[in-house]
This record gives structure tokens, sequence and C-alpha cells, in this order.
């Protein structure tokens, strides 16, 4: 399968589905962010710095900001890792925490900066469906993303060499390979993981900060 339909698919494919029951909380909302702050994963295998830059992808900056903030990321699995292609995370290891946050999609923000090694983007299934999951490119992808409207909102300052050193074994997710359902982990959580994928790396926690120094 080419790329650009691999992307297509793949990415598309694992957002949340709109099915949330009529009970579930609302969604929670965003709010605006700085203009340019970093944002830090400790994961089990080392610090990862994200640089966000809210013209870049205002709406994208601002949820990601407040999904930091409420530490939504927080013991969230990297649970899509395809070597030369991307790093997938972002739906949180307990269901109703996820269905709050994943029941309201983001409209779409122009594409202004380029899928390029180490870019922070949205995963979507087409036009306004960006909700909480995100990936981090491993390689130049901006010949398939692009015109697909990803946009990236951020870029990887330090901490590459951990992400591509997360655990890749068990493949890309159904149907293309036999790694986690992302179905699965919104049903069940991280239950689901430890069970079934239980070498998969992880988020500690997760932090904002305006500056390198400075914690928001």
């Amino acid at each position: 399968m080419a790329l650009g339909a691999l992307a297509c698919l793949a990415l598309g494919g694992c957002s949340p589905a709109n099915d949330a029951k009529k009970a579930e909380p609302p969604a929670a909302k965003s709010e605006s962010a700085p203009e340019v702050f970093q944002v830090n994963l400790d994961t089990s295998k080392g610090l990862i710095v994200i640089e966000v830059h809210r013209d870049w992808a205002p709406a994208g900056a601002d949820h990601f900001y407040s999904l930091v903030k409420t530490g939504f990321y927080d013991d969230d699995r990297f649970f899509r890792v395809v070597r030369k292609f991307v790093v997938q995370f972002g739906i949180n290891g307990d269901p109703q925490t996820n269905r709050t946050w994943a029941t309201t999609a983001l409209p779409d923000d122009p594409v202004k900066q380029k899928n390029v090694r180490g870019s922070v983007t949205y995963a979507m299934r087409g036009p306004a469906t960006r909700t909480t999951q995100l990936f981090i490119n491993l390689k130049d992808n901006s010949a398939a993303l692009d015109r697909q409207g990803f946009a990236p909102f951020g870029q990887v300052t330090s901490g590459m060499d951990v992400v591509e050193s997360l655990y890749a074994f068990y493949g890309d997710m159904p149907p293309t390979g036999q790694g986690p359902d992302p179905q699965q982990i919104q049903m069940q959580g991280n239950e689901y993981l430890a069970n079934r994928f239980p070498r998969l790396d992880y988020i500690s926690t997760s932090i904002h900060q305006k500056s390198r120094d400075s914690v928001i």
C-alpha cells in the first residue's frame, strides 16, 4: 500500500468513534494557550521535549495545552510505533476520562507547517475529526500527509532519540498489523494494554512550560 493511502487509513482510522453515550459528561473545554510553550513528556524511556507554536495551528495548540494541563496524557501508552513512519499516542488509560475529552472534535487548522521528522500532529479520520490522539513523525512525511490536511502544531526539540527507541515490536494497529486495537483501548483502557501488550512504553507525567526554566 502506498504511503499516502496508509496514512489516510491508519492515522484516520484510529480516532475515536462518534458513538459516545448520551449519559456521558459533556466534553471538556480548551483554553487559549501561550503563543509559544514547551511540554516535557517524562516517559519510560526518557524525556521528550515538544515546543508548541500557537500560530502554526491555534485550535490544535489550545487543545493540547488544556489536555496537558489536566494530566490527560499521564500514564498514556505509545500504542502505535511504526518505524520510519510515526509514533502515536493520546488515548487516556481511563475510558471515562477519555470519553470526556474525545466526544468533541476540533475545527480544522490550515496546514502551515510540514510533517517533517519530529513534528507533532493530531491523528484524524478526515475534516473536523481531531480529538486527543497525536503522532510524532519519525521521518519527513510531508509529501503524503500535508495534502491530506494533517496540520503540525509543534516540534520535538529534544529527545528524538527517545522517540525512536520506543517499543515497536508489536507492529502497527489492525488491520495493517497485530498491534493494539484503538477501539479496545477506548473501551477497556490500560487494563487491555497491560494484559495484551505489556511492553508498550508510556508517559509517566507531562508538564508544560513557558520556557525551559519557568513552569506554568
